[in-house]
């Protein structure tokens, strides 16, 4: 049985935004002239506006620009090597407004040796901002790689930034 992906493209203030999802949950969010991540998917895909995970999706993210929400709450079906999803799982455990080295979150992941692995399994990380890929940075404290680009990865660390000084 082929599975079927659902696709819906959203206005966000850093550009258009494409949610992707299965029945299981998100599976990916690109970013319009950004980097793609490769989907690990060989089925159909459909345009949905009333896909139920995309429509949350939608509202959570509108939430987070606006300065609303810390974390999101939203199935995600994430597909990936088993080291890629344990990088991706290590990222969603950096908190909101906060960010680590490559080398941080290579130890995290049980390697310190494995820093640069680490930033390539980011670099596929088709769930940006969700699975906050943003919130690591270079060593020395410099923004690096990022697949919607260096001046959306230094917007969203602002927003995070400004709710964190004002609470």
């Amino acid at each position: 049985m082929q599975q079927t992906l659902y696709y819906k493209t959203i206005n966000a203030p850093i550009g258009p935004l494409k949610l992707m999802a299965s029945d299981k949950g998100l599976c990916a969010l690109m970013f319009d002239g950004g980097r793609n991540s490769k989907i690990y998917f060989d089925g159909a895909i459909e345009q949905s506006d009333t896909h139920p995970v995309l429509q949350k999706a939608e509202k959570q993210l509108a939430e987070y620009f606006a300065g609303k929400r810390v974390d999101f709450d939203l199935p995600l079906d994430m597909r990936g090597t088993v080291f890629q999803l344990k990088a991706w799982r290590e990222l969603q455990k950096i908190p909101y407004g906060q960010t680590i080295s490559y080398a941080e979150q290579a130890r995290r992941v049980g390697d310190v040796k494995k820093a640069r692995a680490v930033g390539m399994a980011n670099g596929r990380n088709p769930i940006a901002i969700i699975v906050p890929c943003h919130r690591v940075i270079g060593t020395s404290g410099a923004l690096v790689g990022f697949g919607g680009g260096l001046k959306t990865k230094q917007y969203l660390l602002d927003i995070e930034c400004k709710k964190m000084a004002a609470a």
